[in-house]
């Protein structure tokens, strides 16, 4: 038996080597899980930050824009100036564009840390394989990227916004969607066309600022000509101070004259200045104003012509084309939409009176 004093002077016992490698082994991989867990949850953490300083912003300048229509909700910024619904729609497309950049450029960050704790000489490799791949996407998909920076500046830029009437060269009509890889407007004749952003090469917006409506009016070439051109201005005139359409015409109206002589007519041309989204309106009621009173005046009208001098015959505006309602995404929530009645047929009862 050995006394305990003796206890201490006993020799220690060396590790197996085994087993002190599996120490370091767990102390390593312990170290590399926990800068795992670090970089991903501080991504997440950033991220979500992101997200919500970028939800915040949207929400502030959308919110800003309604208040100062004093409206609740996106379609009724029809009935307050342009400038604050196309407000709207730009800086909720550039929230979820920001936000998806945001998202791509944290996954990447992440990847590389967490390849660069766990093996360093790994690092170069990855890189390498990473160019490499990025090179043939690249390459492969260059449409794609020219889609997507095109479309960034087409929106960035407010080129075009929803309800716009335009002219994208490969497709004429309402714009219904824009995104930034894709375009969707639907022409006069009811057909959805969806154009790639990289192949738009110009764009004539007709819902921007102000238009012009161009009437020629033909007589009789043995018309009085001061005549014509006297009632012409003056029907012009009534219609520019008349309440119910003034508010549509920002200048008065201009008589350009005599534009050709043929060997049956005289050619007369009167334009309007109207508001963009007003100038079909306008001219339909002008042309109907203006046959009115030459007949009045017993002169007679053989053709009264519409001119559309750029040739853009589908890109007539399309009666009750509005921006739609406020769509719920990531990044502006869930917007409050007032209750609908919903319509029944009414029903007559034995009395006589309808019912519902």
């Amino acid at each position: 038996m050995i006394p305990f004093d003796d206890m201490d002077s006993l020799p220690e016992t060396p590790l197996p080597q085994w087993w002190e490698d599996m120490l370091l082994l767990l102390r390593d991989v312990g170290l590399k899980a926990l800068a795992v867990a670090i970089i991903i949850v501080s991504c997440v953490v950033i991220g979500l930050i992101l997200r919500v300083v970028i939800r915040r912003v949207v929400h502030r300048i959308v919110d800003t824009a309604k208040n100062k229509a004093s409206v609740d909700d996106t379609q009724a910024l029809e009935r307050s100036p342009l400038a604050d619904m196309r407000l709207v729609q730009r800086t909720r497309t550039l929230g979820t564009i920001l936000q998806n950049i945001v998202n791509v450029m944290l996954v990447v960050i992440a990847i590389v840390l967490v390849v660069n704790a766990l093996s360093p000489s790994l690092l170069g490799s990855l890189t390498l394989l990473t160019a490499a791949v990025g090179a043939g996407l690249g390459f492969g998909a260059q449409n794609i990227v020219k889609d997507v920076l095109n479309g960034m500046f087409i929106v960035a830029e407010d080129q075009i916004g929803i309800g716009d009437v335009v002219d994208l060269g490969l497709a004429s009509g309402v714009v219904e969607y824009v995104s930034v890889r894709i375009t969707q407007v639907r022409d006069v004749n009811g057909t959805l066309w969806y154009v790639r952003n990289g192949e738009v090469t110009r764009i004539g917006n007709m819902s921007q600022g102000w238009a012009r409506a161009i009437i020629d009016i033909g007589v009789p070439i043995d018309s009085d000509l001061e005549q014509v051109e006297h009632t012409m201005l003056e029907t012009a005139q009534g219609l520019a101070k008349d309440p119910k359409w003034r508010t549509r015409i920002v200048e008065k109206p201009e008589l350009w004259g005599l534009e050709s002589v043929g060997g049956e007519a005289l050619v007369v041309r009167i334009v309007v200045k109207t508001r963009a989204n007003a100038k079909d309106d306008v001219a339909q009621e002008l042309r109907r104003r203006l046959r009115a009173a030459l007949i009045e005046k017993e002169i007679a009208v053989p053709s009264l012509v519409d001119v559309v001098p750029t040739g853009l015959d589908g890109a007539r505006r399309v009666r009750g084309a509005n921006p739609p309602r406020t769509r719920p995404n990531a990044v502006t929530g869930v917007p409050v939409i007032p209750d609908r009645g919903i319509w029944r047929r009414k029903k007559q009862s034995d009395d006589g009176s309808t019912q519902k």
